[in-house]
């Protein structure tokens, strides 16, 4: 069903992307702080402030990089005006030193589990932005799934032999990888990010910290930006918001819900399964992953949406840091993003049958909950309309809608092949 052709977008040029802190004048990091950089012409920067992320703006200058730093400083100013003030005012109000990175008194131990099949540059990129890490009490596993051959593991093996450990599962399904992942997990916090990721050095610290300020918080997740605009394929599913899930830090509770008339079944609003950590002994409470959801799996997607969601109704806190922040490298082609969107409409349709299955109860409050759901979906439809590239938001939004008729019958699929034997 994800096969046919889908118009393509416009062509535009590659498009750097870089970071820069408007408290560092003149000063490009590439995205995972591989380096310094000298873009020309133009760009797409995430903004921060003393290190705290407040947007991403374009701008082009052609006078070289310092007007185009220049250039996305003042575009920054404006368009992040809110995000800015919000900043000094929360500096003005809090404690001398609140402002700066919190100390945890006890640094718990986070495990990261990186799960890979068939992309060792990809993954090699991903450990070494990992071992950039600020934070020092972690540990890093990878998850082999299914692997057409041992290249990912000569590659821990000769590059990473005493920071990685290596473990090789040969049924296919993120889930399933996850889980063998969780299961060998020395810290009291374990964390997840795709091989396809670059993680900011400051990422683990971030998530550290939200999980000390609250012993409710059962998991937390964070910023997910591009690394790479390189392709028209790219650049297309970044206007139609990525991954980015803004960037104000946010809790969901049930004992203390918010507004939203469709939570808690709007576990895609809550973050990704590129960036989150859960609590261990919480994710092992609730069985792990529901390997019937998930890549790699007839269901396609929705491990992380179910995960969310589990720990939800389960009574815990989930937090969104947007410090935590995690640069994907978005898909390449139009027949992988389109793949991707059915993908997604899949997962989310898997993740609720998932979820109805596990405790039929909540079907009525799903019910109530669907007119409106409904209507959600077609204004967001109607949005994507006024986008210039329009033919192709919609073509993917069906995509994403076919996805999500179909995925129930893969979770079946997945159930009844027994690739969800020994989940929940």
């Amino acid at each position: 069903m994800s096969s046919a052709p889908v118009p393509p977008p416009l062509v535009r040029p590659p498009v750097p992307v870089v970071d820069i802190d408007l408290a560092r004048p003149g000063e490009f990091r590439l995205p995972g702080d591989r380096g310094p950089a000298r873009p020309r012409g133009q760009a797409r920067a995430l903004v921060r402030l003393n290190g705290r992320p407040l947007g991403m703006v374009s701008a082009a200058d052609a006078s070289g990089p310092e007007g185009l730093w220049r250039a996305l400083a003042d575009t920054a100013r404006v368009e992040l005006a809110g995000q800015l003030a919000r900043h000094r005012a929360s500096d003005r109000t809090a404690a001398p030193d609140a402002a700066r990175p919190r100390t945890l008194r006890q640094t718990p131990v986070i495990s990261v589990i990186v799960a890979t099949r068939d992309r060792p540059e990809r993954l090699r990129h991903c450990l070494h932005s990992l071992l950039r890490s600020t934070y020092t009490d972690f540990e890093i596993i990878v998850v082999d799934n299914a692997p057409a051959d041992d290249t990912a593991q000569v590659l821990v093996r000769a590059e990473f032999p005493d920071r990685v450990r290596y473990v090789r599962e040969p049924v296919a399904g993120l889930a399933r990888a996850h889980n063998v992942g969780l299961a060998r997990a020395r810290g009291p916090v374990v964390a997840f990010t795709d091989d396809d990721t670059l993680v900011d050095p400051g990422w683990l610290s971030a998530l550290a910290g939200t999980f000390a300020r609250d012993p409710r918080i059962g998991c937390v997740t964070g910023l997910i930006v591009p690394a790479e605009l390189e392709t028209p394929a790219q650049t297309a599913l970044e206007r139609q918001g990525g991954f980015a899930k803004g960037y104000v830090p946010r809790t969901w509770s049930l004992f203390d819900p918010p507004a939203d008339p469709l939570f808690p079944f709007t576990a895609g609003r809550f973050g990704s399964g590129a960036n989150m950590a859960f609590r261990t002994a919480v994710l092992r409470a609730l069985g792990g992953f529901d390997t019937a959801t998930g890549a790699g799996t007839p269901g396609r997607g929705g491990d992380d949406l179910l995960a969310f969601f589990e720990t939800l109704t389960a009574g815990h806190t989930l937090a969104y840091q947007p410090g935590a922040i995690v640069w994907h490298c978005h898909r390449r082609t139009m027949d992988a993003v389109a793949s991707q969107a059915f993908g997604y409409g899949a997962g989310l349709g898997a993740y609720l049958t998932g979820a109805l299955l596990s405790d039929p109860r909540r079907l009525p409050a799903l019910l109530r909950r669907l007119p409106r759901g409904i209507r959600y979906a077609v204004t967001r439809s109607r949005d994507r309309g006024a986008d210039p590239e329009a033919g192709w938001s919609r073509r993917l939004a069906l995509l994403e809608v076919r996805g999500m008729v179909y995925g129930p019958c893969g979770y079946l699929r997945g159930r009844l092949t027994g690739a969800g034997a020994g989940s929940h």
